[in-house]
């Protein structure tokens, strides 16, 4: 349905405003992520099909995670969250010899975790020949989203599965690497089986552009590439993001002050009302 005249849908579309910040928006993290990431895997798979045809095909995919983060349930779709009525479910033991009045405490329960990635596969066989994952903070918690994330990891190492590894969020465990990794705030992570276990890294900061990053296919056939700050755009305008976050909120996890400041920058130069908060 739509709720606009159609004479005023041009203008509507003509004050969507670009994302203030020259690549990622810190402010998705902590207040759109799940959002932001469903919808970014489908535009990045529209990169790439262009680029692959006829020989593969790109495939949406899902897998699931437990976990007992306490924030949990701010990634979990409703669905799967359901508050129960009838009670703590404990009785009194009717034996006399009981003594201890018991405290009724709440331990951690696992919570379900789907999260999309994308395969490509040969046309012919369907054979799966690179996996591409855009890491969510399930992937980077310690309370066994990361031990999952990283079983599954190794499960594409044993294969001839080519894996890149896409992390835009700033908190959360990184990645394991034996070297260390440099101390930006975003990295994609390139392994070619061939190459197993080293892996290209590309790092960049909050002020960079989002940068082309290659997708390896079967060997003898040329890499293709994604260029990450074209799918964040589309993702950014296509979500009406410009009004949806709340660009007043601080940033999560925390800046550092000379980071604040350049942000507050970014938001007054494009006129966004977050330029008004104090730094």
């Amino acid at each position: 349905m739509n709720f606009l005249p159609v004479a005023m849908t041009s203008q509507v579309e003509e004050h969507i405003m670009a994302s203030p910040f020259p690549g990622m928006d810190p402010f998705i993290e902590s207040q759109l992520w799940e959002d932001f990431h469903g919808d970014v895997i489908p535009i990045i798979r529209a990169l790439i099909i262009p680029q692959v045809r006829p020989r593969y095909t790109v495939s949406i995919e899902r897998s699931v995670f437990l976990t007992c983060h306490d924030e949990a349930a701010h990634f979990v779709p409703d669905a799967m969250i359901a508050e129960s009525t009838r009670g703590t479910g404990f009785t009194e033991p009717a034996s006399a010899t009981v003594t201890l009045e018991p405290r009724i405490l709440t331990v951690p329960a696992p919570y379900q975790v789907a999260q999309k990635f994308l395969t490509i596969r040969t046309r012919d066989d369907r054979r799966v020949v690179t996996v591409i994952e855009l890491l969510s903070p399930t992937n980077k918690d310690d309370k066994g989203g990361q031990a999952q994330y990283l079983a599954k990891r190794a499960n594409y190492q044993r294969t001839l599965t080519n894996t890149v590894e896409i992390d835009l969020l700033r908190g959360g465990r990184r990645l394991p690497t034996k070297e260390p990794l440099p101390e930006l705030d975003y990295h994609a992570f390139v392994m070619r089986y061939a190459g197993c276990p080293h892996a290209a890294v590309y790092s960049w900061s909050l002020r960079d552009r989002l940068p082309v990053i290659p997708i390896p296919l079967e060997t003898g056939d040329p890499d293709v590439v994604v260029d990450l700050q074209q799918a964040f755009s589309q993702t950014y305008q296509r979500g009406g993001y410009d009004y949806t976050l709340d660009y007043c909120r601080e940033v999560s996890p925390e800046l550092n002050a000379t980071e604040r400041q350049w942000v507050g920058q970014c938001l007054e130069s494009a006129g966004f009302p977050g330029s008004e908060r104090p730094a």
